[in-house]
């Protein structure tokens, strides 16, 4: 099997590229715009596997190229912070939109099938309960990255009806766990960065008690090569959720580890009062096992922090 991962830098794309295990695929085109230079990603890369990697943007690269004869394209490109997307709004909508139309148009072209990370942030909804057959009407994304998720959903949706696309869109719960290349903007890992580095944790006024769904870092790797070995390219939408938490409860496991953690709140733009859960049933349905844990995925971070800890915090972790 032949595999495209664009984004294949960035923090899902370098934990999935080097899970691979040898044998497993004939080639995996990496595709990375080196906007972050996360050039780490690519050391060590498992044995076994013909790797190529090419400097490209989404946005102007000859995809087609990229795509003849490709099996699975796996598109991880995109700008995924929620809250600071209000501030480049025109760039969310070339990278997230604009690239992913091109990006599947492509694949339509070329008879890929098509992986395609949608996000739980769609919903914003007044119910307590939801899953993947909430209305149109329901759907209501709190940010422009949100927004030009659902608006991506929309467009594979269309292309699969009028240029027969096959695709999958995940929505994914807010990502957390550790990887060579990963990111410290989103609620999890940003708490546990700012706890180890003695910081008050920035908490949204309204965000204490609000449900939200969380992914664990290894079972959305785990959903992905599911999806490939399972042939799951049906043009239906799964959410793909580990957990469903407060941020209370997310704050309460950082203080079992650093009990001196501080909260300090402040104001955002995405300040509302909506708090639901998010259910899995439908991805569980095809055989697949959800395995994280928050716990450890909170641990796992701060360990690999412990470096740049206070010594008493350090302490602290390590029981001694």
């Amino acid at each position: 099997m032949r595999i495209v991962v664009t984004g294949a830098l960035g923090h899902i794309g370098s934990r999935f590229i080097h899970s691979l295990k040898s044998n497993e695929y004939d080639r995996v085109v990496l595709l990375d715009n080196l906007s972050t230079q996360r050039y780490c990603s690519l050391f060590n890369l498992p044995n076994g596997i013909r790797f190529e990697f090419y400097e490209a943007d989404i946005l102007t690269a000859d995809l087609e190229r990229f795509f003849e004869g490709v099996d699975v394209v796996i598109h991880l490109a995109a700008i995924t912070n929620a809250a600071g997307s209000f501030e480049i709004q025109d760039e969310v909508e070339r990278i997230n939109f604009q690239g992913t139309k091109r990006v599947a148009r492509a694949c339509s072209v070329c008879g890929c099938k098509l992986f395609f990370p949608s996000t739980t942030s769609v919903y914003g909804t007044q119910e307590t309960v939801v899953d993947e057959e909430c209305s149109r009407e329901e759907l209501k994304p709190q940010s422009p990255y949100a927004e030009s998720k659902l608006r991506a959903e929309r467009c594979l949706q269309r292309l699969g009806n009028v240029a027969r696309l096959k695709f999958v869109i995940c929505r994914f719960g807010t990502i957390f766990g550790t990887s060579i290349g990963m990111r410290f903007h989103t609620a999890v890992n940003k708490f546990v960065w700012q706890a180890c580095l003695g910081q008050p944790l920035t908490v949204w006024r309204t965000a204490m008690n609000q449900k939200r769904a969380y992914l664990d870092l290894n079972d959305s790797v785990k959903a992905i090569l599911h999806i490939i070995n399972k042939n799951i390219f049906d043009n239906q939408i799964y959410n793909i959720v580990t957990t469903n938490s407060t941020v209370a409860e997310i704050i309460s496991i950082i203080k079992d580890f650093i009990p001196n953690t501080k909260v300090g709140y402040v104001d955002s733009q995405i300040m509302n009062q909506l708090t639901y859960t998010v259910l899995n049933n439908k991805f569980k349905s095809t055989g697949f096992k959800f395995s994280g844990n928050l716990k450890k995925g909170i641990f796992d971070t701060i360990k690999i922090l412990e470096g740049v800890m206070k010594k008493s915090n350090r302490i602290l972790i390590n029981g001694r």
